[in-house]
């Protein structure tokens, strides 16, 4: 208990000079939350990692509480030690205590830290295990067909609505905290707990040339997008090696190639089945020009990248080997 207590001193020692009445940009709060909810995720991302190599759908029993637990783990290492989370830590921000209402700045208490751990995951945990509750509920008792399907039913009925309330609640929530800004969450509102700046004279500065290479690299990114699916790249690779291979040589290859080319599929390269050729020197097999020029309506050939017309089928020499 001493050293709890010369600890409290000196961390209120060290946060004298913060006003826990400076307000908070909303944009910080949210942002702190996202930070922590993508830490959860690399988390577990990294544990079913470890996993990977195991029987398929190992953790898929347990994930629920897997999840929990390793937020209380995560919890246990930000939040109870420092009365701040992850993502208030990188935007310097921290939990400050508005029970005892004094203008001082006042760390969370144990029964906060833990309330707004069990505020968090525990509400997580009831809804992606409500339906095996549900279930077991429901056939844990000596009861008739009739009575555990009408329990069931009620069960169901007062979850929906406990959720419905809940949901309904975290709305009212986020409204006062877009008007107020305070209490992002509504656990924090229920334990006591508000978000302050732990240094004095914090400001967000976000760089001009940060913002401008961000927008500059989101404009280009949309016009890749929408450029992309209008390009027609079966045509331009087609263009480019008759470009670099030359008319001449391409014109060449017409005479040499007349018994050879048309023994492979200009598309899939295996032996024509049932062989069409759409207006050039080269042969397709039938299903594969026609899925093609039903995909692509302005289809060109592969090979040569002439226009594609209408396949047409084509007889062809086999020559028989002794």
């Amino acid at each position: 208990m001493g050293l709890e207590s010369e600890d409290d001193q000196k961390s209120l020692a060290g946060e004298t000079d913060v006003d826990p009445q400076t307000p908070v940009l909303r944009i910080s709060q949210l942002d702190a939350l996202e930070l922590d909810s993508s830490l959860e995720q690399l988390v577990w991302t990294q544990f079913s990692h470890c996993f990977h190599n195991c029987r398929p759908g190992l953790l898929t029993p347990l994930e629920p509480e897997l999840r929990a637990l390793l937020h209380l783990l995560l919890w246990r290492f930000t939040l109870y030690s420092s009365s701040a989370t992850v993502g208030q830590s990188l935007l310097s921000l921290r939990y400050h205590n508005i029970l005892p209402s004094s203008p001082r700045y006042r760390p969370l208490s144990r029964r906060q830290k833990l309330g707004l751990a069990l505020l968090t995951a525990g509400p997580r945990w009831l809804r992606e295990r409500s339906r095996s509750l549900l279930l077991c509920l429901s056939s844990g008792g000596p009861v008739s067909e009739g009575d555990g399907g009408l329990f069931q039913q009620g069960l169901r009925n007062c979850l929906t609505f406990v959720s419905s309330i809940a949901q309904l609640t975290s709305l009212i929530n986020f409204l006062v905290f877009l008007r107020k800004g305070r209490h992002p969450v509504l656990a924090e509102r229920m334990v006591g707990a508000r978000a302050v700046f732990s240094k004095p004279n914090v400001v967000r500065d976000v760089d001009y040339q940060y913002m401008n290479r961000e927008l500059l690299w989101h404009g280009f990114a949309e016009f890749l997008i929408f450029l992309l699916p209008l390009i027609n790249t079966r045509k331009l690779k087609a263009t480019v090696s008759s470009f670099i291979l030359g008319g001449d040589g391409a014109d060449g290859e017409g005479a040499t190639e007349e018994h050879g080319a048309w023994k492979e599929c200009g598309l899939c390269g295996e032996w024509p089945t049932m062989p069409h050729t759409v207006g050039c020197q080269h042969v397709f097999c039938y299903y594969c020009i026609k899925s093609h020029s039903i995909a692509d309506a302005y289809l060109t050939c592969p090979k040569c990248g002439a226009e594609a017309g209408q396949p047409a089928p084509v007889k062809m020499e086999v020559e028989m080997m002794v």
